[in-house]
């Protein structure tokens, strides 16, 4: 066989040094044929072995009439209809040849972002453990938003995947942009809502979040991760780039060396883009809308009949109210970093949001209260009311007397004629 070394030299005499076919083959010691076949050939050449066949060949076409009817069936199906007795690794590689051929392809396409389009929303859930505090240890979710159009990345660990502590966390970070992107991209997160053969049905809570920012919530088709492959990315970056060397020792210092390396994040030069989407931003926003000019609502908001025990129940964990408010009905709103209790117009507790589980959070004040309020109630069961009026007793002497005349008779006592006798007038 024809070397790519005597291959290359044959069309070198032959172009270069303008040498006759019948001297570079005396030259070379090659035939004139193998030297003109060179010359006609623009590929070097290289070794091909004849294929021997395969032991599938003989089963292909059975394989191509199921594939036909059934372009998804599992290679393990497929063995099983033809009797498939030999190595299921010769028959999957063959399937996967094949299969293309019979189910239609699904290219994805490219996407371009105008500025303030939308943003896409993820949980990220940190492989690490997080003190809580009461010696507990967990894995809170992170909220993150990355926008379309600048790649801009904002993020935040919440307490939970609950709608209250999802909406919120929206809130400060979107409030912290002082804008919000015209759409919001979420996969099918039971707190947002769900996509039902392409119909979006949004949770309560979270269609009421959309209306007050007066923007579109899109929720992707399942098993679809192309659709928010943008924050997908951004989830395998903080395991790569922020995770690696760094200890916590509560949430809030999760989110404060968040914070920190996320303004050193947002300067980088962007692969995908070219730029840094820092320079990108003032663009984006730009186009974004406003946030509306109202107070921080409290999502997480609930009513509740305070009993004797004084206590409102958020999440796992029990907290503290003045007992003056026992056997009222109170409001309970609740965000990622407090608890607040109203009755009426009236703030009657207040509490740091608790992230361990099972906890119970009293206040001094409260505990004092209840106190004083315990001993006041023994006494006043103890002492008799001052309008209390006493009951003269009767002699026992008088009921002896009495017994003693009904039981000696009318003949004794009926002595003056007059039939009245002196046990009427002692039992008068």
């Amino acid at each position: 066989m024809l070397t790519v070394e005597d291959w290359a030299e044959i069309r070198r005499l032959h172009r270069g040094e303008g040498m006759p076919i019948k001297a570079i083959a005396r030259q070379m010691g090659i035939s004139k044929n193998t030297v003109r076949r060179a010359l006609t050939s623009h590929e070097p050449p290289r070794y091909q072995r004849a294929s021997r066949g395969s032991i599938v060949d003989a089963v292909e076409p059975q394989i191509r009439e199921l594939l036909e009817q059934w372009p998804t069936m599992p290679t393990t199906v497929i063995a099983e209809r033809i009797g498939w007795d030999r190595s299921i690794t010769v028959l999957k590689d063959r399937v996967r040849v094949l299969r293309p051929l019979f189910t239609p392809p699904d290219p994805v396409s490219r996407t371009l972002y105008q500025p303030g389009e939308l943003a896409q929303c993820d949980l990220w859930f940190p492989p690490v453990d997080i003190p809580l505090g009461y010696g507990q240890t967990g894995r809170p979710p992170v909220l993150a938003i990355v926008t379309g159009y600048s790649r801009v990345i904002t993020a935040r660990m919440i307490p939970s995947r609950q709608a209250g502590d999802l909406i919120d966390g929206h809130w400060r970070l979107l409030s912290g942009w002082g804008a919000t992107p015209r759409m919001l991209v979420w996969d099918n997160e039971s707190a947002v809502g769900r996509n039902r053969g392409g119909k979006i049905t949004l949770t309560g809570e979270f269609a009421a979040f959309a209306g007050l920012l007066g923007v579109r919530v899109r929720v992707c088709r399942p098993y679809d991760p192309e659709a928010k492959g943008l924050v997908e990315r951004v989830n395998g970056y903080f395991e790569t780039s922020f995770l690696p060397g760094r200890v916590f020792t509560s949430p809030a210092d999760f989110n404060t060396q968040l914070s920190e390396w996320l303004a050193r994040a947002n300067r980088r030069v962007h692969r995908r883009l070219e730029a840094r989407p820092a320079d990108r931003w003032d663009a984006d926003r730009a186009r974004m809308l406003s946030i509306p000019p109202v107070d921080p609502p409290h999502w997480w908001r609930f009513h509740t009949r305070i009993g004797r025990d004084h206590y409102v129940r958020v999440d796992t964990n029990d907290y503290s109210v003045h007992p003056q408010v026992i056997g009222r009905t109170v409001m309970v709103r609740a965000d990622t970093e407090q608890v607040s209790v109203i009755a009426g117009n009236t703030l009657v507790a207040s509490h740091a949001r608790c992230w361990a589980a099972h906890q119970t959070l009293t206040d001094p004040e409260h505990a004092r209260a209840a106190a004083v309020m315990r001993a006041a109630h023994a006494h006043a069961r103890a002492t008799p009311p001052p309008d209390q009026v006493e009951v003269q007793q009767r002699d026992l002497g008088s009921y002896d007397r009495v017994f003693a005349v009904l039981e000696g008779g009318s003949q004794d006592t009926d002595r003056d004629g007059d039939g009245g006798g002196d046990a009427g007038q002692v039992v008068a």
